[in-house]
C-alpha cells in the first residue's frame, strides 16, 4: 500500500496542500525517511523558531522570491507537527484548519457579525476584545499570562511594557527613565570578577529598562538592535 501510494504521489503532477499531507504520511511512514521517523515535536522545536525569522528575513528584504520559498519552509514545520498529533491519534491537520477557521470568524465581529469597526485600529480593538472574551482572560495579570514566556528577551520585555502600560502603569517620563538607566549603567562601575552576579543584575534592570523605554516611544526594541548590528556588521567587513 505504502509503495502504491510513493507511485500515486510521484506521477501526481498537480501538488496542491493535499499532496504535501501525503508526502509527509510517506516520510513518516514505516518505509520512509529514518530522520523524519525519527523526529519528535521537541527535536524540531529550534527549526520551526528558525524559519520563522527566515521568513521575517524574506519580508525585510522585500524578496517575493525567496518569501515564497520561506513560506514553503515554514508551512512544512506545520504540517510535520500536525503529522505527529494524528499518529497519535489526538487531532490531525484538518483539526487544526477548523480549528483556526472558527477563530478567524470568532475573532472577527467586525466582519461576521454585528460589531462595527472602521478602521485598522478599530478592527484591532474589535479582535483584542473577541480574544480577551474567548480566553477569559481580564485585568493586568490576564494581559500579562498572556505574553508567551517563549518569546526572544527584547520582544517579551518590550510586550511586557506595553501591556503594563495600557493597564495604566507609570514608568516615569522619558527623560526620568534615561535618568533610571544611566544610574542603573553607573552601577555596574567598579564591579571586580567576584561581583559578576550583581554586575549581571544591574545590567539585566538596564536592559529591560530600556525595552521599556522603546515601548513609550513606540518603537520596537529587537528591530532597531537588528539594524544596529547589521550596521556594525557591515562596518567591521569593510574596515
Amino acid at each position: 500500500m505504502e509503495d502504491k501510494e510513493k507511485a500515486a504521489i510521484l506521477a501526481d503532477k498537480e501538488h496542491d496542500f493535499n499532496t504535501l499531507r501525503r508526502i509527509m504520511a510517506c516520510l513518516r511512514g514505516e518505509h520512509g525517511c529514518p530522520w523524519d521517523r525519527a523526529q519528535d515535536h521537541k527535536s524540531i522545536r529550534r527549526d520551526l523558531i528558525e524559519e520563522t525569522y527566515e521568513v521575517a528575513e524574506a519580508i525585510d528584504n522585500e524578496d517575493p522570491d525567496l518569501l515564497r520559498e520561506e513560506l514553503g519552509d515554514l508551512l512544512l514545520q506545520v504540517v510535520f507537527h500536525a503529522r505527529m498529533e494524528e499518529e497519535a491519534g489526538r487531532f490531525s491537520m484538518d483539526d487544526v484548519i477548523a480549528d483556526l477557521c472558527e477563530k478567524l470568524i470568532r475573532r472577527h465581529p467586525h466582519v461576521f457579525g454585528d460589531v462595527s469597526a472602521e478602521d485598522p485600529e478599530g478592527a484591532l480593538a474589535s479582535w483584542n476584545e473577541a480574544k480577551k472574551e474567548e480566553k477569559h482572560r481580564d485585568g493586568a495579570k490576564g494581559n500579562m499570562e498572556a505574553i508567551p514566556p517563549s518569546l526572544p528577551a527584547l520582544m517579551r520585555a518590550r510586550k511586557t511594557a506595553k501591556v503594563a502600560l495600557k493597564d495604566g502603569y507609570s514608568f516615569g517620563t522619558a527623560d526620568e527613565m534615561i535618568d533610571r538607566i544611566t544610574a542603573e549603567l553607573n552601577g555596574l562601575k567598579g564591579k571586580r570578577l567576584d561581583d559578576r552576579e550583581e554586575a549581571v543584575g544591574a545590567l539585566s534592570d538596564a536592559i529591560f529598562s530600556i525595552s521599556a523605554l522603546f515601548a513609550v516611544l513606540g518603537e520596537d526594541p529587537e528591530e532597531n538592535l537588528n539594524k544596529k548590528t547589521a550596521g556594525f556588521i557591515d562596518s567591521y567587513t569593510n574596515l
